[in-house]
């Protein structure tokens, strides 16, 4: 595989030129060329960048039918109407269900409850038999969250029970929408809100808005009786976990819920954050994400009898802290599940035949925990990865993942095989299919067909950062204008910088395989951290000296102490001069995100 590093720096210098960058002269050095890098013009688009405003925020009446779905929800308020808002089982759902809960009891809501399916049992969508089940209970209007788009089902079965349904979701929807009062949702087609990029809590947050401007203009509530601020904790997790753009909205709201979730109100929440000693400091996107939020995916994941839903409306600070403990045994089952899979998927590709494409299933791998094992082997062997969890009764429910650079979509794949298939659907990197195991030969066969179509002559691939750095570069003042510059995200990511003949001190593994590594350059000695590196990372960074690395930048909270530290994501030998686009190395591939990034 021949991987090639390619700086943004150099593009953009070309492309602008230096001369039209005009920026305030007492920033670091460091910090002006990453902006440069990132194409920013001036110091006054950086100011409008560093301070976003939540009054600069779009109408939520741009979107489509939102007045319509905010109608029928004023109506039930008035009326006192059973109203059941009906989640999916990710963080994306939960936080929405988290916000929207919180949210409309605020406003006055008296008959609230909320559904979510099972991950494992019931699986993804909005179910034409819950809805039965709803009611027979008396629920008069179900507000989805995150889900629904194509539940034409469970719509028509609302329909049948004079339930009105206000679906909000963000996935792309089909030719045919579901027979609901209101669909809302900015990627449908003649939505002009130009929201497509929030997530399904972001869609749910911006009805809560609509809401409380319809009721405060009926004079049912008051302006003070809903702070939107408070639910932003909920936004943030929900917006981050499900890797939407950190752009426009976005980024202000997330922005403002990260200040919101260090200071949260619920006590699950802030238990969480005590026990992972992230508490009583400023917290990053990276924190939430690679943290914070792969322990509370874990009880989804395993399905053990608490569900995060639980951590995110406990009232009682000493049942939070019992909540939290089961938080860190069902995350200790996932690590293990987690790792036992991994291995025995590595030994099952000893024997794999492809070399494009990876399709393993076992009754051994976790339902659970198939995304994830999916995503450690396609970060090592830098190709899409399909992993399925075959059960008792012969179906293979498997994720699929693309990895880190790989620019193509796990979807047509699936859809070259889609007469195998019981189901499929996703997104572009990450995928879920279903299929019998007897169609396992043709699903492989008709996957390898598709693979052999995409192949081309060059197998490059291209990791790009933003500049060339040197270790005495990386101080408290860049790093604290590097916190100014975020959150950092889909669309905006951490600032990736490559160090050129940094001289190796130290490597010391780490339980899970991780790698701590001592390194100096120009007499600055630094530890840096190299998460998941490849089989062969630790035998080769035994035979070298100095080494030219991608790394972020990051800070290390320890004792009380902070300090900068590294992110190792790529290595090379120095003397094989890593940046020189004709190298060509063989064992190394780039290692680009983190195993518990993908949730």
């Amino acid at each position: 595989m021949k991987v090639v590093w390619r700086s943004r720096e150099l593009s953009t210098e070309s492309s602008h030129g230096e001369s039209k960058n005009s920026f305030d002269p007492n920033l670091p050095p460091l910090i002006t060329r990453f902006l440069r890098a990132r194409g920013f013009q001036d110091h006054q688009e950086v100011l409008n960048w560093v301070q976003p405003k939540l009054a600069d925020l779009k109408d939520p009446y741009l979107m489509k039918n939102m007045d319509v779905g905010v109608e029928r929800l004023v109506k039930a308020f008035k009326n006192q109407e059973t109203v059941c808002i009906y989640a999916d089982f990710d963080l994306d759902g939960t936080s929405g269900l988290g916000l929207l809960y919180e949210g409309f009891r605020q406003l006055g809501f008296k008959n609230l409850r909320f559904y979510q399916p099972k991950r494992l049992t019931e699986g993804y969508g909005f179910h034409d038999y819950v809805v039965k089940e709803l009611a027979q209970e008396g629920v008069n209007v179900i507000v989805t969250v995150d889900v629904g788009i194509t539940a034409l089902e469970a719509a028509a079965e609302a329909k049948l029970q004079n339930i009105d349904v206000v679906i909000t979701d963000h996935h792309q929807p089909c030719e045919t929408l579901p027979e609901a009062l209101a669909v809302i949702n900015p990627n449908q087609k003649e939505d002009t809100s130009g929201l497509g990029y929030l997530c399904g809590a972001g869609v749910g947050f911006y009805l809560l808005r609509a809401l409380k401007r319809g009721l405060v203009n009926e004079n049912l509530i008051s302006d003070r009786d809903l702070d939107l601020k408070s639910v932003l904790d909920c936004f943030c997790i929900g917006t981050l976990t499900d890797m939407v753009p950190l752009v426009g909205d976005n980024r202000v709201l997330v922005k403002q819920g990260l200040t919101q979730l260090q200071h949260t109100r619920r006590p699950g929440l802030r238990a969480l954050l005590e026990e992972l000693g992230m508490s009583g400091r400023p917290l990053t996107s990276q924190d939430v994400a690679i943290r914070f939020a792969p322990k509370l995916n874990a009880l989804s994941r395993m399905e053990l009898g608490v569900l995060p839903i639980d951590l995110y409306m406990v009232e009682d600070e000493g049942t939070a802290r019992d909540l939290v403990k089961t938080v860190m045994k069902h995350n200790d089952t996932r690590v293990q599940l987690q790792a036992t899979g991994e291995s025995q998927a590595f030994e099952m590709l000893k024997s794999w035949p492809h070399d494009n494409f990876i399709f393993l299933s076992s009754d051994q791998f976790h339902r659970g925990v198939v995304g994830l094992i999916a995503t450690k082997v396609s970060m090592q062997m830098n190709v899409p990865t399909f992993i399925g969890s075959l059960s008792k009764d012969g179906t293979i429910t498997g994720s699929g993942r693309l990895p880190a650079q790989n620019k193509t979509s796990l979807l047509p794949a699936l859809e070259s095989a889609e007469k195998f298939l019981m189901r499929f659907g996703g997104h572009n990197a990450a995928a879920g299919f279903e299929l019998q195991a007897s169609s396992t030969e043709d699903f492989t066969r008709a996957l390898a067909a598709h693979y052999e179509k995409m192949e081309s002559g060059s197998a490059e691939v291209e990791v790009h950062f933003d500049l060339k750095a040197d270790l005495k570069d990386i101080n408290d003042v860049t790093m604290k204008w590097l916190d100014q510059l975020g959150p950092f995200g889909q669309s905006f990511p951490i600032p990736l910088m490559a160090f050129e003949g940094v001289r190796i001190d130290s490597v010391l593994k780490l339980r899970g395989g991780h790698l701590k590594l001592k390194v100096e350059q120009s007499g600055r000695m630094m530890e840096a951290l190299f998460f998941s590196p490849g089989p062969d990372a630790e035998t080769q960074l035994a035979t070298m000296t100095h080494i030219d690395i991608l790394a972020e930048a990051q800070w290390n909270y320890f004792a009380g102490k902070t300090r900068a530290q590294l992110l190792i994501k790529d290595f090379k030998n120095s003397h094989e001069s890593a940046l020189n686009p004709s190298h060509n190395p063989q064992a190394q591939t780039p290692n680009l995100s983190l195993q518990e990034n993908s949730l």
